[in-house]
Parts: C-alpha cells; sequence; structure tokens
C-alpha cells in the first residue's frame, strides 16, 4: 500500500465542489471502481492503494478536475472517464489480498481462490459470470456483494431476476399476483437475502421497490441504471433472452450471471443462451468470468463427491461415444 497527494489548481471552490459531488460521490465512485482511498482537504487529496490503482486514480482525477472547467460532472461523466482512462488491467488484486463482505448474519468471505477471485471479479467489473456447479457459492456470494453495494449506496436497488423454467416438472397454473407466481422460482436468492438481512428488513425493501423481483420476460426495452442486477439459474435462458438480459445494462449498474452449464432444464432442442453467451463474450472486454470445479463446493461433503461423481461418470458415457 502506498498514499499519494495531488493538488489540484487553480484552488477554486465551485470547481471542487462540481469535482467532489454532492457528499463526494464521485470520489466515493473512483474509490469503489479502483479500489483506493481518497482523503482530501480543498485542493489537497491524499490518496491511499495499491501503486498501480493510486496512480490511475491521480490520473483520472487530475483529468476530471480539468474538465470541470467547462463541464458539470455527474455520475455518467465519472464512469466514461473510468472507461476511457483503461483501468480495467489495474483493477486486479494480489493473490494474497482476501475480499471481506460484512452483513447482518457476520462476515462473509470467499472460501478457496475461485470464491475469492469471484468476489472480487464482482467488485471490480460491472458485468461477471459465475459459472459452476450446484454448492459454489454464486448465488449466495452474489447476493452479498448486493447487499454490500446498497448499503455503501453505490447503487440504488437491488434486481433479482430468474428464468421460469421447472425442473423437469410441469406445475401448470400458479395462484396470485405476477411477484407471487415468480418467487418459487426466486427462493434461493429471497433465502440468502432472508439470511443476511433479515425476514421483516427484506419485506420492507421488497415493498418499498428497493429490492425487485423481475421476471425476465418482462426486462425488455428497460435500461436499469444504479442497480445491482443479478440473474441466476442463467443456463435455462434461451439465447434471446440472454442477449436481451445482458443488454439492459445502465450507468452505475453492477450484473451479476450466475448458472450450472451441466443441469439445462430447457426442451432439447433449444440452445442454453449461458452457453452460447460465454462463447460469444469470452474475449470482451470489461467482463468478468469465474468457472468453479467441484472441488469449490461448500455444502454437505456428499454434494462434492455427488458432482465428481456425475463428472465422471459424464466423461466416461463421452470417451465411449
Amino acid at each position: 500500500m502506498i498514499s499519494q497527494e495531488i493538488s489540484l489548481s487553480p484552488v477554486d471552490n465551485d470547481r471542487l465542489a462540481n469535482f467532489c459531488g454532492q457528499f463526494d460521490q464521485h470520489l466515493r465512485q473512483i474509490e469503489a471502481r479502483l479500489q483506493v482511498e481518497i482523503a482530501n482537504r480543498g485542493n489537497q487529496f491524499k490518496v491511499t492503494g495499491i501503486d498501480s490503482s493510486v496512480n490511475a486514480a491521480c490520473a483520472v482525477m487530475q483529468s476530471l478536475f480539468a474538465s470541470t472547467e467547462t463541464e458539470q460532472l455527474s455520475p455518467e461523466l465519472v464512469h466514461l472517464a473510468l472507461q476511457d482512462a483503461s483501468v480495467e488491467a489495474l483493477l486486479e488484486p494480489s493473490p494474497q489480498q482476501n475480499v471481506s463482505i460484512k452483513t447482518k448474519c457476520g462476515m462473509i468471505r470467499g472460501r478457496g481462490f475461485n470464491q475469492q477471485e469471484y468476489l472480487r471479479n464482482i467488485m471490480t467489473h460491472d458485468m461477471n459470470f459465475g459459472v459452476g456447479p450446484a454448492g459454489t457459492g454464486k448465488t449466495y456470494l452474489a447476493v452479498a456483494c448486493a447487499i454490500d453495494a446498497l448499503q455503501s449506496e453505490k447503487v440504488k436497488k437491488i434486481i433479482l431476476v430468474r428464468p421460469a423454467v421447472e425442473a423437469g416438472e410441469k406445475l401448470g397454473f400458479l395462484p396470485g399476483d405476477m411477484a407471487q407466481k415468480v418467487d418459487p422460482y426466486l427462493r434461493p436468492l429471497y433465502d440468502a437475502l432472508y439470511d443476511m438481512l433479515g425476514f421483516d428488513r427484506v419485506e420492507k425493501m421488497l415493498a418499498q421497490g428497493i429490492i425487485e423481483v423481475a421476471p425476465l420476460a418482462f426486462m425488455r426495452g428497460r435500461t436499469l441504471n444504479d442497480a445491482f442486477i443479478i440473474l441466476d439459474e442463467a443456463q435455462n435462458t434461451t439465447v434471446e433472452q440472454i442477449k436481451m438480459f445482458l443488454t439492459r445494462q445502465g450507468f452505475g449498474s453492477t450484473t451479476v450471471v450466475t448458472g450450472d452449464i451441466t443441469q439445462i432444464d430447457l426442451p432439447s432442442e433449444k440452445m442454453s443462451g449461458l452457453r452460447h453467451a460465454l462463447k460469444v463474450l469470452k474475449t470482451v472486454d470489461g467482463i468478468s468470468f469465474t468457472f468453479f470445479e467441484a472441488c469449490d463446493v461448500v455444502r454437505h461433503p456428499l454434494v462434492q463427491r455427488i458432482v465428481c461423481a456425475y463428472e465422471a461418470y459424464e466423461s466416461t458415457s463421452k470417451s465411449q461415444l
């Protein structure tokens, strides 16, 4: 960790207020993106973090302050400045840097390298894919990051999305309004929310619209700004559905897509949207991919052995074809 001090001139209170933003929101945005800490007094700023991130933050700050001479800064302009600075390559923390998230139920930490990498990716990328077998913490850690982002006011709402596809069963007509019809499919997301925030608080936030249940079919045409969006069970989306979902991303938003391509419940003639997206987007800058394996399973030890047994059986079956 290093600290670097910079002085922004000319000393102009209006320009400094424009640069920092209301309640220093622009500084907090730079901190979150580059994982640094920024302290200031007047036009004197002190930036603390790892070497590469501090250098990037100082360069972006100098550029943004220069633009305040002619522009009124907004979170969108700060976002674009960070994009133009090509900071993604500077955001990779060292392997020794552990990420932890504080929630009502205590500190949540990634177990093992892949979970730690998953958390780091979510905190440093606007769009993230977590792919792997059941029990590897894909959904739980994504919800933890969403709550952390909401509580630290990096986003204004959490949006939970999941395709309404039955696991090999036809459930028929489901009673109730739209939320009640979709709720059974979102139960794993709700369970994680209740665990971390408590039932009463989650219900209150649902009533206030701070947490939103959004059926995948109703996402078309929306632009989602300042939101943390989680698409769970993405292996059960079609190619058209996942393309539509991924293009909803707005300014100030983080998207996490989770799924297990070994448990696809779509009709056999339909290709999984997640499987297709992994091929199409693998070289797109700014998107992170975390692939979990059986060794990352954090449920009952039997679950890990079951996943390994299925993987071994499927490998043997393919070799015999």
